[in-house]
């Protein structure tokens, strides 16, 4: 016959850090919920006065560039070749998969606007949405800047054919 004795039960836990670790859980549930109903997890959108600003639209060459087309008077800015400027690719994609979605299209031009906050945004009046380019450095947002002086050369008729474009933008296709 073998006797055992009971195992002792301590009840000298620490509670504590149970307890803040769930208070820690329980707030970010909560924390979580109020930024998503409560609709405070939109993005900041600059209202500065604008300084200067100038329509633009974007078109993809079938070799890959892209024209950038000042949409007042429809003369081509600049030809950014095939495979070069991944920042104003990925920027405008960004924007592209937005009208995309809402079935924008790729006719209503962009508009990019030097602020008096010192912001330089590129806006879609067509899905209200504003990409801040100085956010992603000098270098990034110069890609953009030289747009709003630089000079136009001799304009396209209103409705001329794109340039060496295909029917609907790749940008605005997903390819």
């Amino acid at each position: 016959m073998s006797t055992t004795t009971p195992a002792i039960v301590s009840d000298n836990f620490p509670r504590t850090p149970l307890y803040i670790a769930a208070a820690a859980v329980v707030l970010t549930i909560v924390g979580v919920a109020v930024v998503r109903f409560g609709n405070l997890s939109t993005s900041y959108v600059s209202t500065a006065t604008p300084i200067q600003e100038r329509s633009l639209r974007f078109e993809d060459q079938k070799d890959g560039g892209i024209a950038v087309i000042d949409a007042k008077n429809n003369a081509v800015i600049e030809i950014v070749s095939p495979g070069t400027n991944g920042f104003l690719r990925g920027a405008l994609r960004g924007l592209a998969r937005e009208r995309k979605r809402t079935s924008a299209g790729a006719e209503p031009p962009f508009v990019l606007v030097s602020r008096t906050d010192g912001r330089l945004t590129l806006d879609d009046p067509t899905t209200a949405r504003q990409v801040d380019l100085k956010s992603f450095g000098p270098s990034n947002s110069q890609v953009f800047e030289r747009f709003l002086t630089q000079q136009t050369p001799t304009p396209r008729a209103p409705n001329a054919a794109p340039l060496n474009a295909t029917p609907f933008a790749p940008l605005f296709t997903g390819k």
